[in-house]
């Protein structure tokens, strides 16, 4: 995989003016698009789409400094007017391109990344592969922001504003694999991109003919393979942690990668104010 990733650097490198067909790229690589994204993300803590766009602007800074013409250069990094390429300029640069032509600077420079993996193994990670037949996911849905580090409030008050009698009769509705209450993450930003809106449910997962009751929300998983990583400690920081592991760690050691569908947290344990907790995430996957 880090081998992959290097190659779509080099590829974006040599076609920053260019439009660039991700998804043809990582099919002629023999992976998905989906899979490279949210290994970039996660690797390089930003989406590859932001990537793109700062090296772009990186590059495009030279012109702007040599006295190129800002239509020009505007058109070359494809951009169809002054005023798009400058909105854009400033995003990265935090000042306009006539700023950086009359004082040059400030500039911020987006490096060239290459990746490369580091093997200590002083880590295991207690990961199971888990073929499962398709189930079906029950509870309570809200659409929240993607936060990456510390505990999300938004969840956190679905949560909470559950009454304790809600929770014991989701856990009763289990009778599945993965087992007891659920944390759904689905239609996640194949970017990952901070901030971005996500489906979260909290509830159980059932067998597929299973009924849904009254009230509650469903999403409907097909049959396939998961990757099950087994975590105990601080919470939310140890799951956060194997989280990032699975990317730098993981997948470039195995032959599985990423495919689209929901990731699931299963509280296995927990300490009553939810400061410890053992869990499993899972992580929809497929042979590479």
């Amino acid at each position: 995989m880090i081998a992959v990733l290097n190659q779509v650097l080099g590829y974006i490198e040599d076609h920053l003016t260019e439009e660039i067909d991700v998804a043809g790229l990582t099919g002629s690589l023999g992976t998905t698009e989906y899979h490279v994204r949210r290994m970039f993300s996660s690797l390089a803590g930003m989406p590859l789409s932001e990537y793109i766009r700062r090296r772009r602007m990186t590059v495009a800074a030279a012109d702007v400094i040599g006295g190129r013409d800002l239509l020009g250069t505007a058109l070359r990094f494809g951009y169809g007017s002054t005023e798009a390429f400058s909105r854009a300029f400033r995003a990265v640069h935090g000042v306009s391109p006539a700023d950086v032509r009359r004082d040059g600077g400030p500039l911020r420079t987006q490096p060239q990344l290459r990746f490369r993996l580091t093997i200590e193994g002083n880590t295991t990670m207690d990961t199971r592969i888990a073929d499962r037949p398709a189930f079906r996911l029950v509870g309570h849905t809200a659409r929240v922001p993607l936060i990456h580090h510390g505990a999300n409030p938004h969840i956190q008050a679905l949560i909470a504003s559950l009454p304790e009698p809600e929770h014991l009769r989701l856990k009763a509705l289990s009778n599945t694999e993965p087992a007891g209450l659920l944390q759904v993450s689905a239609d996640v930003d194949p970017d990952y991109t901070e901030g971005s809106e996500l489906t979260y449910l909290h509830g159980v997962a059932v067998s597929e003919g299973t009924p849904v009751p009254e009230g509650l929300d469903a999403i409907e998983v097909p049959a396939g393979t998961w990757a099950v990583f087994r975590t105990a400690g601080r919470y939310p920081g140890a799951l956060q942690s194997a989280w990032a592991a699975t990317a730098a760690d993981w997948f470039p050691s195995n032959p599985w990668r990423l495919r689209p569908g929901p990731s699931v947290v299963a509280i296995l344990e927990r300490a009553a104010d939810f400061s410890t907790a053992t869990t499993e995430l899972w992580l929809p996957v497929e042979r590479t």
